[in-house]
């Protein structure tokens, strides 16, 4: 089993194109919180500050991208600023319709600042060791592109994607922004050393191995003891590693687990809520309730209500 792919996929990973832009002559704007998404914002041509409001900067080129993972509000300008109108009013003033270019001022097209800018969305309560472990921002620039061709190859083709009138370019756009993101979480590992951690984990022939069976089967009664024995390791040792990597221990991580399985199950099927209890890992109904509205502060029905 893929791992990641089951964890993105129970996540609901989307990808979306909100604009191009084209900003000339003295620029900003302030881009506003995002829950449950991670933003990213590309650099075809210019330059571009990225701000956050805890003083943090940093400053992408041609080539270099920024990846926001919990779409922190921030400002994006020409120069080092403290404050922008916000996106709402840019797009107002301009009359952008959300076709085609964002254009903002009139300036030397060879001088404006061309950019690629989307977000990657998650389900409602989406939750995971992997996303915890993401630091505020993942800045991936042109050098480190150079050093990994898949990810540079993928990014050449969405730009290019990006820029084309023709049909069926923001369909291509959004298929490969998904890819991009897992490169991106590939890449960014020597930037979150607990990033790292977990994705060492993925990969560790003992703790990757308990955590296939966790995925593959997550309904069944799996104590510490039953995954021990599971990849040949003590309780202790077994235990110890797995939080270690994960960041959590394995009774929790897969309770975790079973609860966004249920999510994606009330979201994503017919099933009745005895069936998405017993797929879940839970016993009865009653005991996934309670389980459920713990954790999400809502009751399973209500949360599929809502959703649908």
């Amino acid at each position: 089993m893929d791992i990641l792919d089951d964890i993105l996929d129970t996540l609901n990973l989307k990808g979306v194109l909100y604009f191009r832009t084209d900003f000339s002559d003295r620029w900003a704007v302030t881009v506003p919180d995002l829950e449950q998404a991670a933003r990213f914002h590309l650099v075809v041509q210019g330059s571009t500050h990225v701000q956050f409001s805890d003083g943090s900067s940093v400053r992408l080129g041609p080539g270099d991208l920024v990846l926001i993972p919990r779409g922190r509000s921030h400002i994006l300008a020409d120069q080092a600023c403290t404050s922008a109108p916000d996106l709402e009013t840019v797009l107002s003033d301009v009359g952008y319709d959300g076709q085609g270019v964002l254009a903002v001022g009139a300036g030397d097209k060879d001088a404006s600042t061309q950019m690629v800018c989307g977000h990657f969305v998650f389900r409602p309560g989406a939750d995971h060791p992997l996303l915890r472990a993401l630091p505020d921002y993942l800045v991936t620039t042109a050098s480190m592109r150079a050093r990994e061709p898949w990810l540079d190859e993928m990014l050449r083709v969405l730009v290019r994607r990006a820029f084309s009138a023709e049909m069926g370019s923001a369909a291509s756009v959004t298929r490969l922004s998904e890819i991009v993101f897992i490169e991106l979480l590939r890449v960014g590992v020597s930037q979150s050393p607990q990033l790292a951690s977990v994705l060492e984990a993925f990969q560790d022939k003992q703790i990757g191995r308990a955590l296939q069976v966790i995925h593959g089967a997550p309904a069944e009664t799996w104590t510490v003891e039953r995954l021990a024995s599971e990849v040949g390791m003590s309780r202790s040792r077994f235990a110890e590693r797995f939080r270690q990597l994960m960041g959590t221990g394995p009774m929790a991580y897969l309770s975790d687990w079973r609860l966004q399985k249920a999510l994606s199950l009330l979201e994503g099927s017919q099933c009745s809520m005895q069936e998405v209890a017993s797929r879940s890992g839970y016993q009865s109904s009653a005991a996934f309730s309670r389980a459920f509205s713990g954790k999400f502060g809502v009751a399973p029905s209500a949360y599929r209500r809502a959703q649908a």
